[in-house]
């Protein structure tokens, strides 16, 4: 039974930074690609970033290039997702989504989180 659990959200003030984490139970992230997406109140969901696991490609939505860094810990079986200068606009829904079909996040980010054969629960990140 795959499980993604996302965590690290919370509530920070503009300005600062969070550090989300996508730990897999019963799925290990050795090859395929990872996205994280995310959904404000009333807006559709938006993917914001993605990794190849097993080439280490990554893809930023504009929103957030410069800012967010996504990255893997093979060893904690974990993948981050940093989250600097944080603005209002990002409070959301932060969702992480892993498919080990995938094999660029370039090719991935036209993906929706349901076409990945694994999501999360979601946590959620309040800026103010």
């Amino acid at each position: 039974h795959v499980q993604l659990v996302e965590s690290g959200g919370g509530s920070v003030q503009a300005g600062g930074s969070l550090r989300l984490s996508c730990a897999a139970s019963g799925y290990t992230y050795s090859s395929g690609c990872v996205g994280w997406f995310r959904q404000a109140l009333g807006k559709e969901r938006e993917g914001v970033a993605f990794i190849y696991i097993g080439g280490g490609n990554t893809y930023y939505a504009d929103s957030v290039k410069g800012r967010f860094t996504v990255s893997q810990d093979n060893a904690k079986n974990t993948v981050y997702l940093q989250m600097d200068s944080l603005r209002p606009e990002d409070t959301a829904m932060y969702y992480c989504a892993a498919d080990p079909r995938l094999r660029d996040a370039r090719v991935a980010r036209y993906l929706s989180m349901e076409d990945f054969g694994y999501w999360g629960q979601g946590t959620q990140v309040t800026v103010s």
